[in-house]
Formats: C-alpha cells, sequence, structure tokens
C-alpha cells in the first residue's frame, strides 16, 4: 500500500455539539441529536434547489443548510446560530488516533489525502492541531464531489499513485466507498462520538492490512 485517502467529517474529525448551543431554542434532547444528524449526515432526499450543489459552492451550502435546519423546526435567527458554528474550526474536535496515524502513515513512507465532500476550508482544522497530509482535496475547490469517482482520481494524481496502491477510509458506504470505482481498497468507520472512538482509523487500517 503506497497511499492512504482520507474522509474528514466523521472520520478524522467531528462536530462536538455542547449543551449551550442551543440555550433559548426550546428543544428537548432528542430535537437536538435530530438537529445535530440533519447537520451533519445529509441525505438526498432534502428538497430544495441548492441541496444538490451545496458541496460546490459556500452560498448554496449556507443556503441549503439554513433550509434543512428551518424545517427541522428552528427560528431564523437559531438556525443561523447553529449554521455559523458547523463551518467554524473552532468546533470541530480530531479523533484521538487522528494524528498519531498520520504520522505513523508518513514515517512508512505511505502518502496520505484528504478527499472531503465540504464548502469550506477544512485546512483550518487540520493544519493548527498538526494533521498534516500530502493533499487535501476539497469538493468546492476540485468542482467535483463524492461519490463522483473523479474526485477520487483527483486526488489519487495529486499523490501520484495507482488506485490499486490506495485505500479510502470513510464514514459513508455511498460516498467513500465510491472509491472502489476507481480501484482503490476502501475501509468503513463508524462516526462515533469522540470519547466513543479512540483507535477507529487504526483498527480500520489494521483490518485492511496495514499493521500500525
Amino acid at each position: 500500500m503506497k497511499a492512504v485517502l482520507f474522509d474528514f467529517s466523521g472520520t478524522l474529525a467531528r462536530l462536538e455539539e455542547h449543551d449551550g448551543w442551543f440555550t433559548g431554542m426550546g428543544l428537548d434532547a432528542d430535537g437536538r441529536a435530530e438537529v445535530m444528524d440533519r447537520m451533519t449526515h445529509p441525505t438526498a432526499s432534502v428538497a430544495h434547489h441548492a441541496w444538490a450543489h451545496r458541496d460546490l459552492d459556500a452560498r448554496k451550502h449556507r443556503e441549503a443548510y439554513l433550509h434543512v435546519l428551518t424545517e427541522a423546526g428552528l427560528a431564523d435567527v437559531h438556525a443561523e446560530s447553529l449554521y455559523r458554528r458547523c463551518i467554524d474550526p473552532a468546533e470541530w474536535v480530531l479523533y484521538p488516533d487522528t494524528v498519531p496515524v498520520l504520522n505513523d502513515l508518513r514515517d512508512r513512507g505511505i502518502r496520505t489525502a484528504v478527499v472531503s465532500n465540504i464548502a469550506w476550508d477544512i485546512r483550518t482544522v487540520l493544519a493548527p492541531a498538526g494533521a498534516h497530509t500530502d493533499a487535501v482535496v476539497l469538493s468546492f475547490e476540485a468542482g467535483v464531489a463524492k461519490p463522483d469517482r473523479q474526485i477520487f482520481e483527483v486526488a489519487l494524481d495529486r499523490l501520484g499513485v495507482d488506485a490499486a496502491d490506495a485505500v479510502m477510509v470513510g464514514d459513508s458506504e455511498e460516498n467513500d466507498g465510491a472509491a472502489r470505482e476507481v480501484g482503490c481498497g476502501f475501509v468503513l468507520v463508524d462516526p462515533l462520538p469522540i470519547a466513543q472512538r479512540p483507535t477507529g482509523l487504526r483498527d480500520g487500517l489494521r483490518r485492511a492490512g496495514m499493521p500500525l
């Protein structure tokens, strides 16, 4: 194996909410959980003109997610508040083994890339934490989003490796698992809360035959 591609949200990092986010919104625990699920696990069933292109344009991203949040019953001001937190680098937390795994791969001469469907620059989360990769391929910059095979091809080209020599690690069978279409291996990880997944990346790569 010469390269590992990683998804970002739910794979390398997670948006971890706090009770203070929901002050004055009138949501109980179930309501808060539903809102967070809508923000972090989007589905193709959202009926809004901006939804299909949300990860290719920052304005469409904001418009689409504000629609999702207001449809969940939030007032406009509260939807705006939660959306700002969603794209605030300070609100994202890396999984405990993100930096150690990236360092271990680098030490072994294995190249790495982040391949993410997103409309804001996640380098502002990764770099300050020391999570360095050889390439970062973001849908809003590349003009293409997973599961389109082109975004994986862009990442492989930047790394200078063949698909057969690479594995994709992600939390979505539909989006990240599409890397199989270009010939990559695939490792599925569970987007659990940070405290519940201390070694998810390392365990997944070991299952793929990479001793870390």
